[in-house]
């Protein structure tokens, strides 16, 4: 949400050298894979030759692969060893003179070109980049007004650290490039966020990077710095609960196979991207059918597409406080290195990312994703059978999943997000939220002072913590065993009983009805039960059922904002729960192309005005997962993670149960022998 802790990523983050540069050609092995750091400083060579003398006055606010279509990329996949790989693309958003830029970057021949040069002319901004983001919070430091109300309040300035905000959009008819920066008090406490310096807010013009504005309305007690340290060292006896650990043992290596970006266990496959906007990106997922001998599609991309965090305190210091992580700040901007042993146990395997810095240069993310099986004692299936006179059966097999797993800190907050592979054929996705509130801080200091809406729950002395919420959205372009496919929702209604032989007087049956346009497939979830199948029209199974894969929903949480409030109007592709949409290249990003100050008007809500055809055509679904936050103190003063998640559960896929055959895996003892 904030970026103040975005300084210490940058940091972090390594710079690598833009000297070495080949064709692109030579640089990847699929045409899905992200684009490499050898690619990243082509890219730079282009728009330097393209821009000249006036480079110093463009950054690059997003660089990423312009993948190629669909078709190609099937094409090229049934016949790789005789077929040229698609022309290697890469989309770049500039600013430039107050302008916002869109290009396309050939990168198929020694020296990539410009093939493509637009101005922008619409609503809205790109992406924020951390270099801005960190040239913003610097600003205050030497603001006079600035400095007056730090004296005023009597603390030091050394302790301060800042903060930058996107603003949102409110019915300007204008708008300029501007964040709101907000300060912190980090007199003992690195846990900034619990000391907020209420009443002083900046603009920043980051096009002129410069303070416009500057308000200092009022002061309040500043919450102390007790009991907000979260790292371990500060913490003081008693320690507990103590647990013991447990080692994971693979004398043998992992079980899966790593090859470019492409990752084979058990009997999945699929691709494994990264972007500096949405993240991790899961392409071309297939699963080994044993009885017909061959790998079939299932998943073709698949993606968290925006995420839309609105807090719910609407005055004056807090109203504009409704994010959109991904179009705003980056989910794989915001990406950081996860821990070995900690973020990801110690069987994993871990995989770099890359993007391009504000100047072009490649900037390099290490340990940006792990890859590790997960052996968590779950079971796959079971049945004990006692019904046999003088026998007893029991068949069990113990389960294990293949996770890729990735963190964004995105300002206060952590998203831990999993995929998890099953070898049944089911993909669950899975995010975690933890790290930190979002404070205000206030004169009471027991929760018996309150007498009005203070749009929170007090976690501490002048410790308010906001109410908000989480919309993920996901991008799930499915090709279940291929395409085209069909979208059905299947109702499950209840019945009278008409015999009056029997003494039961209802059940429950099933009536499915396909969506034949967008407007039919649009669904708020929760008011009825039902199931969400995604088929394959042209394709059955034995006994004549169409095959599909089918989306069961996690908790369901929607947006009580009104239809008309302009966050609300910007975040119309939560309005549904589901949206079912028709491939389109172009439609990647829920929240539009240009999130920052949007209005509205490029969103998913608006592309599926169009009411398109979705029946028997290639098509891709859009859910978003919910949590609506009420802080508790237990939240306080960093979140124990709360998780959330749906799951792709292969429906009548199969002929039969496909790990029937499958056996558990043998019992390692480990030796201490060298």
């Amino acid at each position: 949400m904030a970026s103040a802790g975005r300084v210490l990523l940058f940091l972090l983050s390594i710079p690598l050298s833009p000297s070495f540069v080949s064709p692109a050609s030579s640089q990847h092995e699929h045409p899905l894979d992200p684009l490499t750091p050898a690619e990243f400083s082509l890219i730079r060579r282009a728009v330097m030759r393209s821009y000249g003398a006036s480079i110093e006055n463009v950054t690059f606010q997003y660089v990423g692969l312009d993948e190629p279509d669909k078709p190609l990329i099937y094409s090229w996949m049934s016949n790789q060893a005789d077929k040229i790989p698609p022309r290697r693309r890469a989309a770049v958003v500039l600013r430039f003179h107050g302008q916002t830029h869109e290009l396309t970057v050939d990168l198929s021949n020694h020296r990539p070109s410009i093939v493509s040069k637009e101005v922008y002319h619409g609503h809205g901004f790109p992406m924020l980049t951390l270099e801005e983001q960190t040239a913003a919070t610097d600003l205050p430091r030497t603001h006079d007004q600035f400095i007056r109300s730090i004296e005023k309040r009597g603390l030091d300035m050394s302790s301060i650290v800042c903060s930058c905000y996107s603003v949102g959009w409110y019915g300007e008819q204008s708008s300029r490039r501007v964040v709101k920066v907000l300060a912190y008090y980090t007199n003992g406490t690195v846990n900034f966020y619990m000391r907020p310096i209420e009443g002083i807010v900046m603009v920043v013009d980051l096009d002129l990077m410069k303070i416009v504005k500057y308000h200092d309305r009022f002061t309040t007690t500043m919450p102390t710095a007790e009991d907000t340290e979260y790292r371990l060292e500060k913490q003081k006896p008693p320690f507990g609960p103590h647990l013991k650990g447990a080692a994971i043992v693979q004398p043998h290596g992992p079980g899966f196979e790593i090859k470019g970006h492409t990752i084979s266990w058990a009997n999945w496959k699929f691709h494994l991207g990264f972007d500096v906007r949405v993240g991790p990106i899961i392409s071309l997922a297939s699963i080994y059918d044993l009885e017909k001998g061959k790998h079939r599609q299932v998943l073709y991309r698949a993606y968290v597409s925006e995420v839309f965090v609105p807090y719910m305190d609407p005055t004056e210091e807090w109203y504009y406080k409704t994010y959109f992580d991904c179009g705003e700040f980056g989910f794989g901007l915001s990406a950081v290195s996860l821990q070995p042993g900690a973020d990801c146990p110690d069987n994993a395997v871990f995989m770099d990312g890359f993007y391009a810095g504000q100047d072009g240069t490649p900037v390099k993310i290490s340990n940006v994703t792990c890859v590790f099986e997960k052996y968590a004692g779950n079971i796959m299936w079971r049945h004990t059978e006692t019904g046999i006179p003088d026998e007893t059966i029991r068949e069990v097999r113990s389960d294990v999943s293949l996770v890729v797993r990735s963190v964004s800190t995105v300002g206060n907050y952590d998203y831990i997000l999993d995929w998890e592979f099953k070898p049944s054929g089911a993909i669950k996705f899975e995010v975690g939220l933890t790290g930190l509130l979002e404070i205000k801080a206030v004169n009471y200091t027991h929760a018996s002072q309150i007498k009005e809406d203070e749009y929170g729950t007090m976690v501490g002395e002048n410790t308010i913590a906001t109410h908000h919420d989480h919309f993920l959205t996901y991008h799930l372009d499915l090709d279940v065993d291929g395409g085209p496919n069909s979208f059905i929702k299947t109702s499950l209604i209840t019945k009278a009983v008409a015999n009056s032989s029997v003494p039961r007087k209802s059940y429950w049956t099933v009536s499915s009805k396909t969506a034949r346009t967008e407007s039919e497939a649009q669904l708020h979830l929760g008011l009825e039960p039902c199931d969400l199948v995604v088929v394959n029209p042209n394709k059955q199974t034995k006994v004549g059922n169409n095959v599909g894969y089918r989306l069961i929903p996690g908790p369901i949480a929607s947006p009580i904002l009104f239809r008309d409030d302009y966050p609300q109007i910007r975040a119309a592709f939560t309005n549904n729960n589901l949206w079912v949409t028709p491939y389109n290249k172009s439609e990647k990003w829920a929240g539009g192309r240009y999130v920052d100050q949007s209005r509205g008007d490029d969103t998913l809500a608006v592309w599926t005005k169009r009411n398109r055809k979705i029946e028997n055509e290639d098509i891709v679904l859009w859910y978003t997962l919910g949590f609506h936050h009420v802080p508790y103190q237990e939240d306080f003063p960093i979140m124990p993670t709360l998780s959330g998640g749906f799951e792709l559960r292969p429906s009548n896929f199969f002929d039969r149960n496909p790990v029937l055959k499958t056996k558990s895996p043998k019992p390692v003892i480990p030796s201490c022998k060298p």
